[in-house]
């Protein structure tokens, strides 16, 4: 299959080189000299790989052909693509593909039903599931050890153990409020079945 790894930048200097943005938690094996990508346009390529380095903190590329800095801006802009093996996994074991998630059904450890990932958000601080819940609702989860417990790739689920508020807020915050109300003075005859159309969670 074919993943988009890098999108070409501005051009750098007169030689051809030119800046990229990064869209692959591998570069170093994606975007190594000799790789031969797949561009979008795709008349623009293909395009093989002849250096790279990093120059303050950017990775900067040299195609081979692409020799002066106006060639260098033609490409500006230009998506890098990867021929990929659906069924390669990265070498560390606690680590997925973006693809190998999406899709995925998600539940908590009790079996009920939370939704469907349908993106991988990667932040600075941490990645997170855009989870679409039945009813057409979107909630986010992070992607860490502690919530989620299980990636099932072969049942192609995954489960979590969600802190108090994640997956419903709103029941969250009638939790917080009758604990709140318990300790104070002596409820009104009618609080009770006014909390009680508060507190259901969504199905």
């Amino acid at each position: 299959m074919q993943l988009v790894v890098a999108r070409v930048g501005r051009a750098h200097g007169i030689k051809g080189e030119v800046t990229v943005e990064v869209r692959t938690d591998e570069p170093e094996l994606r975007l190594a000299p000799g790789a031969v990508l797949a561009t979008d346009p795709a008349s623009t390529g293909p395009l093989t790989i002849e250096t790279g380095r990093v120059h303050s903190g950017r990775l900067l590329l040299r195609f081979e052909g692409v020799r002066d800095r106006n060639a260098a801006e033609a490409l500006r802009n230009t998506l890098l693509i990867a021929e990929v093996d659906p069924d390669e996994k990265p070498e560390d074991p606690d680590e997925y593909y973006d693809h190998q998630l999406m899709d995925l059904d998600v539940f908590t450890a009790d079996g009920t039903e939370v939704g469907r990932i349908t993106e991988i958000s990667h932040l600075p601080s941490q990645d997170l599931f855009v989870v679409e819940r039945p009813d057409g609702t979107e909630v986010l989860i992070p992607f860490v050890e502690e919530i989620v417990t299980e990636i099932d790739l072969a049942e192609q689920r995954a489960v979590i153990d969600p802190p108090p508020g994640l997956i419903d807020d709103r029941a969250e915050i009638a939790s917080a409020r009758d604990a709140s109300e318990e300790g104070d003075a002596p409820e009104p005859e009618s609080a009770s079945s006014e909390e009680d159309g508060t507190t259901g969670k969504d199905a």
